[in-house]
């Protein structure tokens, strides 16, 4: 027996078209009941607690119970970097499912990774880090350059508290829809709560889309210029 993780496990619970669907769902990072992950799943509600059973026991997935209801949600960023990394690949290797309708833009411009911002907003922001050497991109990962530290730090985002996570501080995401790398990461998720701290976005409704106001969209792209 090869030593190391048991990878075929993972990719056989991601594997699965339903569970697939409703990790998919999960990872605009809320939290949703069995009903509505059966929705998303297209199967009816004792084959989705089923399928929901064999994600957190895989622990693929967390669940809390609030009154009467169970929610669930991806088990942490981990789950959704991997998530995420099979879309990419998925986008370059095969067909897109597309769902017709003005949502479709919205998606492809700014949307929720997990706690991060992806789209091509989120590209445009990360080219401009690397463009200015802000972030150094390497081998072994991506770096946050002393530059980069004092801009986050002057753009008011609290890298210090980013840096006491357990996670890594600055990851590059493959985005699905440009097929090129946005920020993850603490501070990733310390940028994102930035710009909705200050109302820069709002949420689109039963979507990973969020939509900049036109304030919000000005002082963003003058972060991406400056």
């Amino acid at each position: 027996m090869k030593e190391g993780p048991e990878l075929s496990r993972v990719a056989a619970l991601v594997g699965d078209p339903a569970r697939a669907n409703m990790l998919s769902a999960l990872v605009g990072g809320a939290a949703l009941t069995a009903s509505e992950l059966a929705h998303e799943a297209g199967v009816g509600l004792p084959t989705a607690s089923s399928h929901l059973a064999r994600l957190a026991e895989g622990g693929l997935v967390r669940v809390a119970s609030q009154g009467r209801h169970r929610y669930y949600a991806l088990a942490g960023p981990q789950v959704a970097a991997m998530l995420e990394a099979i879309m990419g690949v998925a986008a370059m290797t095969g067909p897109v499912r597309t769902r017709p309708g003005p949502r479709d833009a919205d998606m492809r411009e700014a949307r929720v990774c997990y706690d991060h911002l992806a789209g091509t907003l989120a590209v445009a922001f990360y080219d401009s880090l690397v463009r200015r050497g802000h972030l150094r991109e390497a081998e072994g990962g991506l770096d946050l350059a002393p530059s980069g530290r004092a801009w986050f730090a002057e753009s008011g985002i609290a890298v210090p508290q980013a840096e006491r996570s357990r996670r890594p501080l600055c990851r590059a995401c493959l985005d699905w829809s440009v097929r090129r790398s946005h920020l993850a990461g603490s501070l990733g998720a310390a940028m994102f709560d930035h710009i909705v701290a200050r109302g820069w976005v709002r949420r689109l409704p039963g979507s990973r889309a969020v939509r900049f106001t036109p304030p919000g969209r000005a002082a963003f792209l003058k972060l991406i210029e400056d």
